[in-house]
């Protein structure tokens, strides 16, 4: 899908992705899923330039794997001077932990870089117990 490079693509893109996975993954990761979607989008509209149309590119992927499905969120942007690095926030900063969230839930994430820009990527792997579940039982 593509959203617009502005803050109301995150939006956009969560409930899309909240619409299309509600019966197809476990509720859980689908939080992990739309939590992870939200920070990938927001840095994009932060921090990168737009597609041309002013717009970014939101995908996801599910393969069938033992266990469950394995997905792949993908955003692509404009791209940046910079790429996308986790920062050390301060307890009291505003920002600067978008990283570290995607990190902390997906299993792998990752940036390639193309001639028209960048996309980052995270993947989820199928298990028995997501991370979710152990941020309420611990």
């Amino acid at each position: 899908m593509v959203v617009p490079h502005h803050p109301a693509g995150a939006r956009l893109a969560r409930r899309r992705l909240a619409e299309e996975l509600t019966d197809v993954v476990p509720p859980p990761l689908l939080v992990d899923l739309v939590a992870v979607l939200a920070e990938l989008v927001g840095n994009a509209v932060r921090h990168a330039d737009p597609l041309p149309g002013g717009v970014v590119r939101v995908a996801w992927r599910l393969r069938a794997a033992l266990g469950g499905q394995q997905v792949q969120l993908r955003v692509t942007d404009g791209g940046a001077a910079a790429g996308p690095t986790m920062r050390v926030a301060d307890t009291d900063a505003a920002d600067g932990r978008g990283l570290h969230i995607v990190s902390g839930l997906a299993d792998r994430w990752g940036v390639e870089r193309d001639g028209l820009g960048q996309s980052v990527w995270a993947e989820f792997d199928p298990t028995e117990i997501t991370r979710s579940d152990l941020a309420v039982a611990g």
